[in-house]
């Protein structure tokens, strides 16, 4: 079952520079699927617009962001179907948010107030999603997803200051879930965390997948090296669009678009061949998004570049199965 479909969906932000607005086109016409038991992992350059796809999906928009327009379908557990650009931020909030789509932010732990136990802060993140949890279902609701994913019942009486970075994110991944939602999205989660928290903030992610606390999870970094340890399916995003996507192993051993080859290309690792070449790098910088380029966004960074790729934008195309790439490479004209 499909219970995530992104269609065209676009996202820009409004800014004010020297009393004249632009548009910063975040997001740009994407479009994605999620499906059922599925880990998405959504890769890119950090400024390419992840995180801002993560609030449009949510369609959490607050200004300057702005939604400019797109469809996004949410299939729940019992066949609903549920438009989410369609619905008020009031019916979001009380029909959709927390029950059927969770987000777990960049730097989450920021965001709790810092003068209240953890329990108090779950038992309103409940309340506002369902005002009808009393205070004692939702502390013994919390406590059960505590334990489950391995942290003390005790956690429920910390203040955030006194938990790890590690802990910290455990923690906010089981109150973001205490509503078992169908789809999770989580941003960065493993950013500022050493190695071995890092490790133990993936398990978590996994358990959550294997109990059936979620059932889908979209999963968004600028590390691919840690989206290949967790997804089943890779999105690589450049310069606010989605220019290839592909089953992980796929995006791995036999990756088309440029782009995503020079992503590959610029992870360390141990394997002999990879220290023999060295880590490469991409040259030149991502375009502007306020004023983006007519044709292909990475155009002027890539060495196969003809000159349709700068008048003409490639469209992101299935060529071969389960494989969509987004370049006139490979794009039959």
């Amino acid at each position: 079952m499909e219970h995530l479909n992104i269609s065209n969906l676009s996202a820009y932000y409004r800014q004010l520079i020297v009393n004249k607005e632009f548009l910063v086109k975040a997001v740009d016409k994407v479009s994605l699927n999620l499906m059922e038991g599925e880990v998405l992992g959504v890769v890119g350059e950090s400024g390419c617009g992840k995180s801002t796809l993560a609030r449009a999906v949510m369609m959490n928009i607050i200004p300057p962001l702005e939604y400019i327009g797109g469809r996004i379908t949410l299939t729940t557990r019992g066949g609903n179907v549920l438009e989410l650009n369609k619905l008020t931020r009031n019916d979001l909030k009380k029909m959709v948010w927390g029950k059927h789509v969770a987000i777990v932010p960049q730097d989450a732990m920021s965001a709790l107030m810092p003068t209240l136990k953890i329990k108090r802060i779950a038992y309103d993140i409940v309340r506002s999603h369902d005002d009808s949890v009393d205070y004692s279902t939702a502390l013994e609701a919390l406590r059960n997803r505590l334990t489950s994913l391995g942290l003390s019942e005790r956690v429920a009486d910390m203040y955030p200051f006194e938990l790890s970075g590690g802990m910290g994110q455990r923690t906010v991944i089981a109150m973001a879930t205490l509503l078992s939602p169908e789809v999770l999205i989580v941003d960065e989660p493993t950013s500022a965390l050493d190695v071995l928290s890092q490790k133990i903030v993936l398990k978590t992610l996994m358990d959550l997948m294997k109990r059936k606390y979620v059932d889908s999870m979209m999963f968004i970094s600028h590390d691919i090296a840690t989206v290949r340890q967790v997804a089943s399916r890779i999105a690589v995003m450049y310069a606010g669009k989605i220019v290839e996507v592909a089953p992980t192993e796929e995006i791995l051993q036999n990756p088309l678009h440029p782009y995503t080859k020079g992503l590959m290309e610029s992870i360390a690792s141990l394997e002999p061949e990879v220290r023999m070449r060295g880590i490469k790098y991409i040259p030149g910088q991502p375009p502007s998004l306020i004023n983006p380029p007519s044709g292909c966004r990475f155009a002027d960074r890539c060495s196969y570049a003809m000159d349709i790729c700068r008048r003409e934008e490639p469209a992101l195309v299935e060529v071969s199965p389960d494989h969509s790439v987004a370049c006139w490479l490979h794009i039959r004209r």
